[in-house]
């Protein structure tokens, strides 16, 4: 590991980091001011990259907010907020942070701007929260819950680009783009030491990898109550913009992207796997199970989750990518939803598809914006509009536990799997 890496890593997991709030100020002394290293060049080669990305970057920053749902001081504050239990306001809270994102991506980031704006609007919001958690004594929001949010920002993207069909088009793309999302970070309040987005673009994801490894692998493995709601209700609230989206499918492919145990879907990852458990086995008997915590790193933070048996695993279940108990206990809906993703990104890949894609990104966040036609059929005409500057609506609405989604649910009949697979 690079020195300079785990002087950050060691930083960013310090009791300092985690007590300190992502802004000492008052929310009306709030000063937004560029950083001194800011470069107006790469910045907006960085917004180019992404426009030749956008439908798989956004896509990636969806499995992104679902990862951060894994980390126990974020949800815990989101949950609190109460702007976000319910499938409406979840709907209303993230399409809102979809075009936050998107402003500061097409927007030219210079004082009075409408990226400008957002970023105030994105930093005031995080102030207001960390003080209401903390005065509700559930924490707050600390430079390093929002450094770890900006990972489900870039995380995937970063550390796994091929799994979205993203590549270099320019040299020094990635580092333009890295140097982008550095800036936000400072934008929204973090300070240089905790901005996962270091001087370089190797570095960051040298950092990412650790925060992958260290704590989202464990915290996924072992999710905070109430993941599953927050989840469930916002890939419900999305499915409002883009239909395709569907909760099973996208809880695996987050945690098979972020290498939870077990979780595999190609015969190479069947392979790596049952080799990792041979390894630990050293040939004890395929009965011999091996617990999750013998293939994963420790947790870097302390998760708060409910104690709960730690899943097992045995080298008979991996004959087979079918038989893997992770992929097979997916409801048929979610098992079609990964394979046409795998689809996608295949489509994506090439320099037409991509096209297609990026078109298509652009013209469904255009009817969620003038004609949010599902949203309005769902939530009523008034209700369907979202503006991003305006506080998100409150809800009382209780979140489920997550015992109550793991309960067998009873077969879809077959129209409604045909209206799920067509729609």
């Amino acid at each position: 590991m690079d020195s300079n890496v785990k002087e950050f890593i060691d930083g960013l997991f310090s009791e300092e980091a985690y007590v300190e709030p992502s802004d000492g100020q008052k929310v009306d002394d709030l000063e937004m001011k560029l950083p001194e290293w800011f470069d107006e060049k790469k910045c907006n080669q960085g917004r180019r990259f992404y426009a030749d990305f956008s439908f798989m970057l956004s896509a990636s920053m969806v499995a992104g907010l679902v990862a951060v749902f894994s980390i126990p001081t974020i949800l815990n504050v989101l949950v609190s907020t109460r702007r976000s239990n319910s499938v409406y306001t979840a709907y209303r809270r993230y399409f809102s942070t979809y075009k936050h994102t998107n402003l500061w991506m097409e927007s030219e980031l210079k004082p009075g701007s409408e990226s400008w704006k957002s970023l105030y609007t994105v930093r005031k919001r995080h102030f207001v929260a960390g003080r209401t958690a903390k005065l509700k004594g559930i924490g707050t929001v600390s430079q390093r819950d929002i450094s770890l949010t900006l990972f489900g920002f870039i995380g995937f993207s970063f550390l796994k680009p091929d799994k979205f069909g993203i590549t270099q088009l320019q040299d020094g793309d990635w580092e333009a783009y890295n140097h982008l999302w550095r800036v936000i970070g400072h934008m929204i309040g973090l300070k240089d030491k905790y901005n996962i987005c270091r001087n370089s673009y190797e570095e960051t994801r040298q950092v990412l990898q650790i925060i992958l490894e260290r704590v989202y692998t464990p915290c996924l493995e072992n999710v905070p109550e109430y993941f599953e709601h927050s989840t469930r209700v916002m890939i419900e609230g999305l499915s409002q913009i883009l239909t395709a989206l569907e909760s099973s499918s996208m809880i695996f492919v987050v945690k098979y992207l972020s290498d939870v145990p077990g979780y595999i879907y190609t015969e190479e990852d069947r392979y790596t796997f049952r080799n990792k458990l041979k390894k630990i086995l050293k040939g004890r008997s395929e009965d011999t199970g091996v617990y999750a915590s013998e293939l994963m790193e420790k947790c870097l933070i302390n998760q708060s989750a409910v104690p709960r048996q730690q899943n097992v695993f045995y080298l008979r279940d991996y004959d087979s990518v079918d038989t893997a108990p992770a992929y097979k206990n997916l409801p048929f809906i979610g098992k079609y939803k990964v394979a046409f993703n795998n689809v996608i990104v295949s489509l994506y890949s090439t320099y037409y598809g991509r096209i297609f894609f990026n078109f298509y990104h652009k013209w469904i966040v255009f009817v969620a914006t003038y004609i949010p036609y599902l949203a309005m059929w769902k939530f009523g005409i008034r209700n369907a509009f979202v503006n991003a500057f305006q506080e998100d609506p409150v809800d009382d609405m209780t979140p489920k536990l997550n015992s109550e989604y793991y309960k067998p649910e009873p077969p879809k009949p077959w129209y409604k799997l045909l209206y799920d697979i067509l729609w």
